[in-house]
Protein backbone atom coordinates (compact mmCIF):
# COMPACT_ATOMS: atom_id res chain seq x y z
CA UNK A 1 0.00 0.00 0.00
CA UNK A 2 1.29 2.89 -1.49
CA UNK A 3 0.34 6.04 -0.31
CA UNK A 4 0.68 9.13 -2.83
CA UNK A 5 1.01 12.46 -1.21
CA UNK A 6 -1.09 14.95 -3.25
CA UNK A 7 -0.04 18.65 -2.88
CA UNK A 8 -2.57 21.84 -2.96
CA UNK A 9 -1.45 24.16 -5.75
CA UNK A 10 -2.13 27.93 -4.49
CA UNK A 11 -4.58 30.16 -6.72
CA UNK A 12 -1.78 33.11 -6.33
CA UNK A 13 1.74 32.56 -6.85
CA UNK A 14 3.95 33.30 -3.41
CA UNK A 15 4.51 37.13 -3.11
CA UNK A 16 8.10 37.64 -2.66
CA UNK A 17 7.56 41.59 -1.94
CA UNK A 18 7.86 43.78 1.22
CA UNK A 19 4.84 44.92 2.61
CA UNK A 20 5.83 48.72 3.20
CA UNK A 21 2.93 49.61 5.25
CA UNK A 22 3.89 48.42 8.88
CA UNK A 23 7.26 49.27 7.66
CA UNK A 24 6.07 52.82 7.45
CA UNK A 25 3.79 53.45 10.50
CA UNK A 26 6.74 52.41 12.74
CA UNK A 27 9.34 54.54 10.98
CA UNK A 28 6.75 57.54 11.24
CA UNK A 29 6.10 56.88 15.21
CA UNK A 30 9.59 56.74 15.30
CA UNK A 31 10.14 60.09 13.72
CA UNK A 32 7.91 61.77 15.90
CA UNK A 33 8.96 60.86 18.90
CA UNK A 34 12.53 62.35 18.34
CA UNK A 35 10.83 65.34 16.92
CA UNK A 36 9.09 65.47 20.13
CA UNK A 37 12.15 64.71 22.22
CA UNK A 38 14.90 66.75 20.70
CA UNK A 39 14.03 69.93 21.39
CA UNK A 40 14.45 68.97 25.48
CA UNK A 41 17.45 67.61 25.41
CA UNK A 42 18.53 70.73 23.98
CA UNK A 43 17.30 72.81 26.93
CA UNK A 44 19.74 74.48 28.74
CA UNK A 45 19.37 76.67 32.35
CA UNK A 46 20.66 79.97 32.08
CA UNK A 47 22.99 80.97 35.14
CA UNK A 48 24.36 84.58 35.46
CA UNK A 49 27.76 84.62 37.05
CA UNK A 50 28.89 88.10 38.13
CA UNK A 51 32.35 88.73 36.69
CA UNK A 52 35.52 88.69 39.45
CA UNK A 53 38.73 90.56 38.96
CA UNK A 54 41.19 89.91 41.60
CA UNK A 55 42.04 92.66 44.43
CA UNK A 56 44.71 92.16 46.71
CA UNK A 57 43.40 92.83 50.38
CA UNK A 58 45.66 95.80 50.99
CA UNK A 59 43.79 97.16 48.18
CA UNK A 60 40.37 96.70 49.41
CA UNK A 61 38.30 99.72 51.08
CA UNK A 62 37.70 99.09 54.65
CA UNK A 63 33.88 99.75 54.48
CA UNK A 64 32.86 100.40 58.27
CA UNK A 65 29.10 100.69 56.83
CA UNK A 66 29.01 96.82 56.46
CA UNK A 67 27.26 94.18 58.50
CA UNK A 68 29.25 90.81 58.71
CA UNK A 69 28.59 87.78 60.70
CA UNK A 70 30.53 85.22 61.00
CA UNK A 71 29.34 81.76 61.84
CA UNK A 72 32.69 79.78 63.27
CA UNK A 73 33.02 76.06 63.83
CA UNK A 74 32.20 75.74 67.23
CA UNK A 75 28.57 77.73 66.86
CA UNK A 76 29.81 81.02 67.81
CA UNK A 77 28.36 84.64 65.96
CA UNK A 78 30.26 87.60 65.83
CA UNK A 79 29.32 91.13 63.98
CA UNK A 80 31.70 92.73 62.39
CA UNK A 81 34.50 90.75 64.62
CA UNK A 82 32.83 91.09 67.63
CA UNK A 83 31.59 88.26 69.69
CA UNK A 84 28.05 87.64 70.03
CA UNK A 85 25.86 85.54 72.12
CA UNK A 86 23.12 83.58 70.29
CA UNK A 87 20.60 85.13 72.59
CA UNK A 88 21.37 88.36 71.68
CA UNK A 89 22.27 88.24 68.59
CA UNK A 90 18.97 89.15 66.88
CA UNK A 91 18.19 92.36 69.45
CA UNK A 92 22.34 93.54 68.76
CA UNK A 93 21.19 92.94 64.91
CA UNK A 94 18.65 94.75 65.07
CA UNK A 95 19.94 97.85 66.91
CA UNK A 96 22.93 98.16 64.13
CA UNK A 97 19.88 97.68 61.08
CA UNK A 98 18.11 100.64 62.96
CA UNK A 99 20.20 103.13 61.87
CA UNK A 100 20.40 102.78 58.13
CA UNK A 101 17.91 103.55 55.88
CA UNK A 102 15.69 100.35 54.41
CA UNK A 103 18.10 100.10 50.84
CA UNK A 104 21.05 99.87 53.47
CA UNK A 105 20.06 97.17 55.64
CA UNK A 106 22.58 94.54 54.23
CA UNK A 107 23.63 91.71 56.29
CA UNK A 108 26.89 89.80 54.83
CA UNK A 109 27.63 85.88 56.26
CA UNK A 110 30.65 84.10 56.28
CA UNK A 111 30.36 80.25 57.37
CA UNK A 112 33.16 78.31 58.74
CA UNK A 113 33.26 75.76 56.23
CA UNK A 114 32.53 73.16 59.50
CA UNK A 115 30.10 74.86 60.94
CA UNK A 116 26.39 73.65 61.33
CA UNK A 117 23.75 74.29 58.50
CA UNK A 118 20.89 74.61 61.22
CA UNK A 119 23.15 77.73 62.85
CA UNK A 120 23.38 79.25 59.61
CA UNK A 121 19.38 79.24 58.93
CA UNK A 122 19.18 80.07 62.08
CA UNK A 123 21.60 83.56 61.63
CA UNK A 124 19.23 84.02 58.66
CA UNK A 125 16.16 84.34 59.92
CA UNK A 126 17.69 86.10 62.68
CA UNK A 127 18.77 88.75 60.37
CA UNK A 128 15.33 88.80 58.50
CA UNK A 129 13.97 89.14 61.55
CA UNK A 130 15.69 91.82 62.71
CA UNK A 131 14.94 93.90 59.75
CA UNK A 132 17.55 92.93 56.95
CA UNK A 133 16.73 93.98 53.43
CA UNK A 134 19.13 91.86 51.81
CA UNK A 135 20.93 89.10 52.46
CA UNK A 136 24.57 88.24 51.33
CA UNK A 137 26.40 84.70 51.81
CA UNK A 138 30.39 85.67 51.23
CA UNK A 139 32.75 82.55 49.66
CA UNK A 140 35.65 83.15 51.07
CA UNK A 141 36.29 85.26 54.20
CA UNK A 142 35.96 89.02 54.12
CA UNK A 143 38.67 91.08 55.97
CA UNK A 144 38.13 92.32 59.35
CA UNK A 145 36.76 96.09 59.32
CA UNK A 146 36.93 97.63 62.27
CA UNK A 147 33.81 97.93 64.09
CA UNK A 148 31.64 101.26 63.96
CA UNK A 149 29.98 101.99 67.37
CA UNK A 150 25.95 101.72 67.34
CA UNK A 151 24.44 105.42 66.62
CA UNK A 152 27.81 106.59 64.62
CA UNK A 153 27.48 107.53 60.99
CA UNK A 154 30.34 105.50 59.41
CA UNK A 155 30.26 108.52 56.81
CA UNK A 156 31.48 110.92 59.26
CA UNK A 157 35.30 111.66 59.02
CA UNK A 158 37.00 110.79 62.72
CA UNK A 159 38.01 113.62 64.73
CA UNK A 160 40.74 115.44 64.31
CA UNK A 161 43.66 114.27 66.89
CA UNK A 162 44.78 116.75 69.14
CA UNK A 163 47.28 119.27 68.67
CA UNK A 164 50.61 117.94 70.43
CA UNK A 165 51.59 119.68 73.59
CA UNK A 166 54.57 122.26 73.37
CA UNK A 167 58.26 120.99 75.19
CA UNK A 168 59.22 122.69 78.22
Amino acid sequence: MATSRKFVKPTTPPNSDINVTPLVDVVLVLLIIFMVVTPLLEKDIEVRIPETEDVPAEQMPQDNSQLIVKLDADGTYSINTEPVQATEYVNKLKRMLAAKSKEDRIVFFVADDKANYAKLVAAFDGAKQAGAFVLGMATEDIPNAPATPVGVDPGTPPAPAPPPAPAP
